[in-house]
């Protein structure tokens, strides 16, 4: 029973994140709204999510990880059922921010449930389902969405995810309790120092786009968080019970594999998100076969899991197939700069398998290598800290992303507003300058992905390739 609902409420989650975009149209329509108050529907559920999950993880070592995934769950759907009723963008976007909450705990309750259930190779097989069922989630969440939009409108496709959140919360009331022997107090000063670091700097980097780097609301908001960030980290140090010990941090193997995960979170996210538009407005291809296409890159992340974990169960060295999935990842990438408006689909096949392959290879193995380095009380703040660099991934990458495609754009094309639309998919009858603007722009920021990739790529085969750390001891 643990297992079963763990992994509908990865799917559930991952679904959530990856599938609402598709309903943005029809909420600006039926609220009237645009631009940010509409882009916070979206930016807000995932700055909720990155921000909460470490929290969520560190409080369900201490209070119970099947209590907190229980609340969690219960959170998660009531943030969507308000949602659903919600009047205004104002009320929608509050809800999100709920829903993002709740989504974290499910996560982060979720693998340290899974983790404290399992040992050795049975729990990297359910760390492997895991990652596969989150793979499931993210390829599937925009399908899903879009015909429960068709089918109820975004009203009704907000309220089928409340249902679905509340009987997980009822599963999991069958579920084996556990939590950290001889925990200590919650640390709120350090829970609140996290929580507000990690939301003035995405909330700096999503809006700066929008605003620029130099507006005051900007400038503020990033100075902030770094403030935020040192307290948050000098507290940790002095905490008796801190929410990410510093322990945890300290081990060089543990930190690899979490280097190692957002490395190819990196590589994949930005790729997801933004190719379908360029294949659709350079290359002239229809949404069918944009999204055929994609199946290249998300086909492998939902089979490769298993056979990664397989392969590992059988004697295969994990820390080499990681660096393989880096080395497919980042060749990925940069073999993208032949990105071309002509013969595209035969393009970007080979740099899309690729992608995907890397990356689903991470999600089978990542989690139960980096678990089997941290000790039986410390697994729910392990989880939470593996899955806020995931979120905090997902929401930076795509913003960052998004500002250097928009960026490189407006320095071709000499106009930021004419560039954002460009991105966007919209071009004038005689767009022949445009889209080599687009081409171009492409070129450059995947330059910078597979880049910022490879550098990664060489600290954790520092890190993991290092003698394995001695048991951590949490505080």
């Amino acid at each position: 029973m643990t297992l079963s609902v763990v992994l509908v409420g990865v799917v559930l989650v991952a679904m959530s994140i990856s599938g609402t975009a598709v309903g943005l149209p029809s909420i600006g329509r039926d609220l009237d709204t645009s631009g940010s108050p509409l882009h916070w529907v979206v930016a807000g559920y995932n700055l909720a999510f990155a921000a909460m999950t470490l929290v969520a993880g560190s409080t369900a070592d201490r209070v119970g990880r099947r209590r907190v995934f229980i609340v969690a769950a219960l959170v998660f759907a009531v943030g969507f059922l308000t949602a659903a009723v919600s009047p205004s963008i104002v009320f929608l976007d509050i809800a999100r921010i709920v829903s993002g909450a709740g989504g974290a705990g499910i996560m982060a309750a979720g693998g340290a449930l899974l983790a404290s259930c399992y040992d050795g190779e049975a729990r990297n097989r359910v760390f492997a389902l895991m990652g596969t069922m989150a793979g499931i989630g993210i390829a599937v969440g925009p399908t899903m969405s879009g015909v429960l939009i068709s089918a109820t409108g975004w009203r009704g496709s907000f309220a089928v995810f409340t249902v679905v959140g509340l009987l997980i919360a009822l599963g999991a009331t069958r579920a084996r309790e556990s939590r950290a022997i001889g925990a200590g107090r919650t640390d709120w000063v350090g829970s609140l120092l996290f929580v507000a670091a990690l939301t003035l700097l995405m909330f700096a980097l999503l809006e700066a786009s929008a605003l620029g780097w130099t507006h005051p609301i900007i400038v503020i908001a990033a100075v902030a968080g770094l403030i935020a960030l040192v307290l948050f980290s000098a507290a940790q140090r002095r905490s008796a019970s801190p929410v990410l010990a510093p322990s945890l941090v300290a081990n060089r193997g543990f930190t690899g594999w979490c280097l190692a995960t957002l490395t190819t979170s990196i590589g994949f996210l930005g790729v997801l998100v933004f190719l379908p538009t360029y294949l659709q407005t350079a290359a002239g291809l229809s949404p069918a076969v944009t999204g055929a296409t994609m199946l290249l890159l998300t086909a492998p992340v939902l089979v490769m899991p298993m056979i990664a974990v397989t392969l590992v169960n059988r004697g295969a060295p994990a820390r080499l197939l990681i660096l393989i999935a880096l080395a497919l990842v980042v060749v990925g990438n940069l073999w993208l700069m032949a990105l071309s408006a002509e013969h595209t689909v035969a393009i970007v096949a080979g740099p899309l398998l690729m992608i995907g392959t890397g990356m689903g290879t991470s999600f089978g193995i990542t989690d139960g290598q980096a678990m089997s380095l941290v000790p039986a009380d410390s697994v729910g703040m392990a989880a939470g800290f593996l899955n806020t660099l995931r979120g905090a991934a997902e929401a930076l990458v795509i913003a960052a992303f998004s500002a250097t495609l928009i960026g490189l754009l407006a320095a071709k094309l000499g106009d930021t507003t004419h560039a954002a639309a460009v991105s966007a998919g919209e071009v004038s009858s005689d767009a022949t300058a445009e889209l080599a603007a687009f081409t171009w722009s492409w070129h450059m920021t995947q330059l910078g992905v597979g880049g910022l990739c490879l550098v990664l790529s060489i600290i954790v085969a520092r890190l993991i390739f290092t003698r394995r750390s001695a048991a951590l001891h949490a505080g």
